[in-house]
């Protein structure tokens, strides 16, 4: 019976297996499904250890990512937690707090996609003067970073 039984039902979910879904979603849309008064709170916790294993130029892009993201600024909560207590991390934040000040109204007004500082340099090149502004700015903010 039950060799009956898990035959049974293994014949049931197989039609499930075969069926391959993709989904993608409309991001123009998102924005237009929810009120944005509507929308909760969110906190999102970076999480490091060892500046050795994860540079602070890896973690700096990731707080930057998050900070980026196309949600209400006053609902949105970023933290870095450094279990290590990194001086260079530490560093490292108060200079990207310095690069956010350009690099968030720059991605909020030319709807920049990636939104990572590295991502977003290692593939686009541009002549724009406000691109080039934000590039040196972000070069500057790392050499200051590696050599200080």
């Amino acid at each position: 019976m039950s060799e009956l039984g898990f035959g049974h039902y293994w014949i049931i979910t197989q039609s499930v297996r075969w069926r391959i879904v993709h989904h993608s979603p409309f991001k123009q849309r998102l924005s237009h499904r929810y009120d944005e008064d509507k929308l909760t709170a969110t906190d999102i916790f970076v999480c490091t250890a060892d500046p050795l294993l994860e540079p602070p130029s890896l973690v700096i892009n990731r707080v930057l990512s998050a900070m980026s993201y196309n949600y209400p600024p006053e609902k949105l909560s970023v933290y870095l937690s450094d279990d290590g207590g990194s001086e260079l991390t530490f560093y490292a934040l108060l200079k990207a707090s310095d690069f956010s000040k350009h690099w968030l109204p720059f991605c909020k007004r030319f709807n920049i996609e990636p939104r990572s500082p590295e991502a977003y340099f290692a593939g686009h090149h541009s002549d724009d003067n406000e691109w080039l502004s934000i590039k040196a700015f972000n070069f500057l903010m790392l050499y200051k970073l590696i050599y200080q």
